[in-house]
């Protein structure tokens, strides 16, 4: 027993020399108010960098690529630059928040590779996140991606919220317990770990990368950054990138903190390219009415299309959307005609176009067409069916946004990846879908049983990233029923945040709401000067205050099929006596139960809802 306890103890000396020989700690840097801790270390001469917080290690994330040289191991440390303190403010025309503010430490690592060839890789820790990127010198040369080997290594424990990947990224994230369940995830991809909370995505992405998915077939607990795959019928371009001369990766995004953290972060923005607009005065958010979700085929019948712009003029909508099959218009009157309708009502038209077109996919056939959408007074497009993730169609969104800021044409991305940062640099970029919504009423009858649900768990995940073109608010029935009360779907004009809001419902659904519903959906904002997340937990519920101006709007979502109950605080409010409006739920889904009171910043607001109820609150001082 004697020699058997000295050869453990011998082995166990030998495990611990042998880790600190290879676990070898580079540099390190934390957030500015010390929350966040962030340690690059070299084990096998790999690079990983260490996350860890006051709960202990949230993340390990495996660091570096494969081109026509490796520059993921054998590596030589070559040294730092020193930690600084940084601090920006910026503004933007539409999102969560209209002047971001951001403080960070940043510190860039540099290395060569076995063949000498230098690269570095930058950190920067945000009291709300730690991104990283790898950058590649101006050496003229052709860089070929064979691989990316970024993987981030998340606890066994933690609780997960996972998107199965698809190219339209139009799918749900159930919740998964802890770790066992393997597969190909899309962006975001949020973890929960001792309170915890860690959102996992990539930002500011230009031409020379393509956008990425999460892969952890290999490891339950590894989910390693992969390049998107060849999908039939949309096979456009190489699946891996290449690019010419001095490069620089996307940003590799955790945001860490509390669900609050998550929901407010402007993180994407924050790390994302300025805006390269020479002239924003045509960037105006606003809401639509839009015919697809009540007649697929509406589009066809100038009739109808114009009964969507009167609704638009009725409500005072800003916009109308003539979706697909404009091109088929009939039954009174053509394109031409239903633009020149809208504008005698003081609505402004948009148009759906396919990705496939060669109007959209040819540059001087596109220049064309924006000229003559121009001349006769279309305002924006929507543009569908991409399906693709390759660096190809990255180029592509950059080519249609840089032409159409050349004739003053808004944009909105449909079958689409997730937003990663654009709408900042390219701010008439207004929203995007990639999200499992409203329509999908159509498609199935998943959203009738579980719609709640989801919509509580896009506001954490889907939607903090970037707009969402969810097409929210329907009172009416579409292909298959919903089954959330109808304060729940006014919620949702509060919940989800997009630069444009096509309000999905037929005219009669809006025109027979009481008048102070009817009232709310003609003065809802789409743009926000601030949000602050209240409570709430994913696919649970949610509350949420956003600011327009003086006036604020609570908007709050049950997402279970049972009676919820909010004491909804009002500390967000500035000094004095505030009107509060109150639009819940009455005795049945459809019902609404309407209330006024004089509330101050020290009290609460206690509402009870429907099962897969909601309510809204709007909070005006006296």
């Amino acid at each position: 027993m004697k020699h058997l306890r000295r050869i453990l103890c011998l082995l166990w000396v030998i495990v611990v020399c042998t880790s600190t020989v290879s676990a070898r700690k580079v540099c390190s840097l934390s957030s500015p108010n010390t929350g966040i801790r962030v340690r690059l270390e070299m084990l096998a001469d790999a690079p990983y960098l260490v996350i860890k917080n006051a709960s202990g290690q949230l993340a390990k994330v495996r660091m570096g690529f494969e081109a026509e040289e490796n520059f993921a191991s054998d590596l030589k440390y070559i040294g730092a630059t020193k930690p600084e303190l940084l601090t920006e403010n910026y503004h933007v025309l539409h999102g969560k928040c209209a002047n971001p503010t951001n403080q960070y430490r940043r510190q860039t690592i540099h290395f060569v590779n076995s063949q000498k060839t230098p690269f570095s890789i930058e950190v920067r820790a945000y009291d709300n996140g730690v991104v990283f990127r790898y950058i590649l010198p101006d050496d003229a040369k052709t860089h070929r991606f064979a691989d990316e080997l970024t993987s981030y290594e998340m606890p066994q424990s933690a609780h997960r919220w996972l998107m199965p990947f698809n190219t339209s990224y139009e799918a749900d994230f159930p919740y998964q317990a802890e770790a066992g369940k393997t597969g190909v995830w899309g962006f975001p991809a949020l973890f929960e770990t001792n309170g915890t909370f860690v959102l996992l995505t990539e930002a500011n992405i230009g031409r020379s990368y393509c956008s990425t998915h999460l892969d952890n077939t290999a490891n339950p607990n590894h989910y390693k950054v992969s390049y998107p795959f060849s999908y039939e019928g949309y096979n456009r371009g190489e699946t891996n990138p290449s690019w010419t001369g001095s490069w620089t990766s996307p940003w590799r995004v955790l945001m860490i903190g509390s669900l609050k953290t998550i929901v407010e972060s402007t993180l994407i923005e924050d790390v994302s390219d300025p805006c390269k607009l020479s002239n924003t005065d045509f960037v105006k958010p606003g809401r639509a009415a839009w015919v697809y979700w009540a007649y697929n085929h509406g589009t066809r019948d100038y009739q109808i299309c114009c009964k969507y712009v009167d609704l638009a003029e009725t409500m005072g909508w800003e916009y109308v959307l003539f979706d697909w099959e404009w091109e088929s218009m009939e039954n009174g009157g053509n394109l031409e005609d239903a633009v020149r309708y809208a504008y005698s009502k003081g609505v402004k038209p948009m148009i759906w176009y396919h990705s496939n077109n060669p109007k959209m996919q040819n540059h001087e056939e596109r220049v064309e067409e924006f000229k003559w959408l121009s001349k006769i007074g279309v305002v924006g497009i929507k543009v569908d069916f991409f399906e693709s993730d390759k660096q190809h169609t990255m180029q592509y969104f950059a080519d249609i946004l840089e032409d159409a800021a050349q004739f003053g044409i808004l944009v909105n991305f449909h079958g689409c990846t997730v937003p990663r940062g654009w709408s900042r640099t390219y701010p008439h970029l207004i929203s995007q879908e990639a999200v499992f919504g409203a329509e999908q009423y159509n498609n199935g009858g998943t959203m009738t049983t579980e719609g709640a649900r989801i919509n509580c768990l896009l506001t954490y995940t889907r939607n903090v990233i970037g707009p969402m073109d969810y097409t929210p608010v329907a009172f009416t029935h579409s292909q298959h029923p919903h089954t959330t009360s109808f304060a729940h779907e006014l919620a949702l004009s509060v919940a989800f945040e997009s630069g444009i809001q096509h309000w999905a419902d037929r005219p009669e659904g809006f025109l027979n709401l009481p008048d102070y519903a009817r009232q709310f959906m003609r003065e809802v904002p789409v743009a926000w000067d601030e949000t602050r997340f209240l409570m709430g937990y994913p696919g649970k519920s949610f509350v949420v205050a956003r600011r327009k101006g003086a006036r604020w709007y609570v908007g709050g979502l049950q997402g279970e099929d049972k009676t919820g109950q909010f004491n909804v605080p009002l500390d967000f409010l500035g000094e004095g006596q505030y009107e509060a409006s109150l639009i819940g739920d009455g005795a049945t889904i459809t019902d609404f139960e309407y209330s006024k009171s004089v509330v101050d910043r020290k009290q609460h607001i206690s509402v009870r809802c429907q099962p897969k109820g909601g309510f809204v609150i709007t909070l005006e001082k006296r």
